[in-house]
């Protein structure tokens, strides 16, 4: 966990609770401009930069069909806090047509204050209005944090096994 999600302000208010006193939470479709400010979320979180993936992602999520393929963006005062991205996938052993959420991050500053729950309920307005009625994840089972937060907005196991195994040369 980060510091940022811990230390406390004067009077127990948590640090990056709330994006600012009156400040307006905006989410919107991802522009080009968005992209460095979600490259450095991603950054602070995982300690790489992927520019080039980011750039690749840019295309085939924010540039396509938002009915299909979805890349929000939540900004507070015009900065850029956090993201969503996700898809409508039909395919799967019988699975019906659900959305897919595969990366959402919030700025660790901004953390606490909803941000990451208006993300999540904006892209699944986006997956209903598509015609799909579920919403699924993966993830690793020792990211105890995003764990903690798909948790909190109601998910949980559901009927599909990951499977893996490795490729050799």
């Amino acid at each position: 966990m980060t510091q940022a999600l811990t230390k406390r302000r004067p009077g127990g208010a948590r640090a990056g609770a709330s994006p600012g006193a009156g400040a307006a939470l905006v989410i919107r479709p991802v522009r080009r401009g968005d992209l460095d400010p979600v490259i450095a979320i991603d950054a602070t979180v995982t300690g790489l930069e992927k520019r080039k993936y980011w750039a690749s992602i840019y295309r085939r999520y924010g540039a396509g069909d938002p009915s299909e393929r979805q890349f929000l963006v939540a900004l507070v005062e015009k900065r850029v806090v956090g993201f969503v991205i996700g898809e409508v996938r039909d395919w799967g052993f019988g699975s019906p047509p659900c959305g897919w959420v595969f990366a959402i991050d919030v700025d660790p500053q901004a953390r606490l204050g909803g941000i990451g729950t208006r993300l999540l309920e904006a892209i699944s307005a986006g997956f209903r209005r598509a015609g799909v009625g579920k919403l699924r994840t993966m993830l690793a089972r020792d990211n105890t944090l995003i764990l903690s937060f798909f948790r909190s907005q109601g998910m949980m196991a559901g009927p599909l096994i990951s499977l893996e195994m490795d490729l050799e040369g």
